[in-house]
């Protein structure tokens, strides 16, 4: 679906197949100057998957009045962002990822509470798996930014398998085996959002050009006290003079 052709009925189509398939395109949804800024963004996530904090770049482009995170909401009422990272695979910066989840969020501080396990700490963040329930009403955004194709190591995505739940390590590559796999083949400006459970995986890029990817995590609930997001909330656009 093309951003331009967005509306109270297409939104309820597209919140139907993402329901079903796990993931929904909306080709052309970031344009202009919202573009640029994220271009900028990216510049500072030098690291692979760097996780980045709101500044104001971000919050013309990604917070809470942007045309992205209205079209979040559109899809999945009361969504909001809870992380925020950046990729540029390049010849030399090259990796790939195989079949997996997204089962870990990254929170502030680290509290021992029931259903939430497996703590690790990266890059001075603490991450955390929590109870299923609250990973099947996740999902996240992948902003291109580059194009993106099979040449440059595109996500691939096993459409469907969000719907098992959480899949255990042993059975992953034959579940994925079992789905139809689609190649995320995108333009510059392309979003693609995507349930937390789907199975995805990506390729090394066999391009020497930037691939470039901003993605977004969403929720729709907060965490349990004392627990809370590691990205702060503070995206409203009142801000832009405190940054």
């Amino acid at each position: 679906m093309f951003a331009d052709d967005w509306n109270l009925s297409t939104m309820k189509l597209e919140t139907s197949i993402l329901e079903d398939l796990g993931r929904v395109w909306v080709r052309g949804a970031i344009e202009g100057a919202d573009l640029s800024a994220l271009d900028r963004a990216c510049e500072i996530g030098a690291v692979p998957g760097g996780r980045l904090e709101w500044n104001a770049d971000l919050i013309a482009a990604a917070g809470v009045e942007s045309r992205l995170t209205r079209v979040a909401r559109d899809l999945v009422p009361g969504a909001f962002p809870v992380r925020i990272l950046a990729f540029n695979k390049t010849s030399e910066m090259n990796w790939s990822v195989p079949w997996h989840q997204d089962r870990v969020i990254a929170v502030k501080e680290r509290h021992e509470l029931e259903g939430y396990n497996a703590w690790t700490r990266k890059a001075g963040i603490w991450h955390v798996e929590p109870p299923v329930a609250l990973l099947e009403e996740m999902f996240f955004a992948r902003i291109h930014l580059d194009d993106s194709d099979g040449s440059n190591g595109c996500l691939q995505v096993g459409l469907g398998t969000h719907r098992s739940g959480r899949i255990a390590a042993k059975d992953v590559l034959e579940v994925a085996e079992q789905a139809e796999v689609e190649d995320s083949v995108a333009k510059r400006g392309d979003v693609l959002f995507v349930k937390a459970l789907t199975l995805h995986r990506s390729s090394p890029s066999q391009q020497s050009s930037s691939r470039r990817t901003l993605r977004i995590d969403y929720s729709v609930r907060s965490l349990p006290a004392p627990l809370e997001w590691a990205l702060s909330e503070r995206s409203n656009p009142d801000l832009d003079a405190e940054l």
